[in-house]
């Protein structure tokens, strides 16, 4: 214990970022598990398009959404997103609504914006189209 009091006396700086990060650890780790906004894997998100008829929302620009999405995804466009208009989904509010972007990295965004805009469940492709593609399910160009 006194060499960690040595230590933190000596390096103050070394010994805030390493608090720091520690905080931010763990707030990211509260935040995720409190958020109305879930990730989800490739298997479960099928599951959910199974038998929930979960509507797919895929969130790429529309040349890579032209290359490939998942069947039955329909494509938002970024400007609609960057607005926050989700008219296109009015009908859809009390299904289950999984976003799908590249990486699953912007998805998380946007889920947050229908959460808030009161759709009851919405879900982030965890990995996104990468990792649907990598998992080797079925893709429409």
């Amino acid at each position: 214990m006194d060499q960690l009091l040595e230590f933190v006396g000596n390096h103050t700086i070394l010994a805030g970022i390493w608090v720091a990060l520690v905080a931010i650890l763990i707030y990211s780790s509260i935040a995720g598990v409190l958020s109305k906004v879930k990730e989800i894997g490739t298997h479960d998100a099928t599951m959910m398009m199974n038998k929930h008829d979960a509507v797919v929302l895929d969130i790429r620009p529309a040349a890579e959404f032209k290359k490939g999405h998942i069947l039955g995804a329909k494509q938002l466009k970024p400007e609609q997103v960057n607005q926050g208009d989700f008219s296109a989904l009015e009908k859809s509010k009390n299904k289950p609504i999984i976003v799908v972007c590249a990486m699953g990295m912007t998805a998380k965004r946007t889920a947050a914006q229908l959460s808030k805009q009161g759709f009851e469940q919405v879900s982030v492709l965890k990995g996104g189209m990468n990792a649907w593609q990598t998992a080797n399910l079925p893709v429409a160009k």
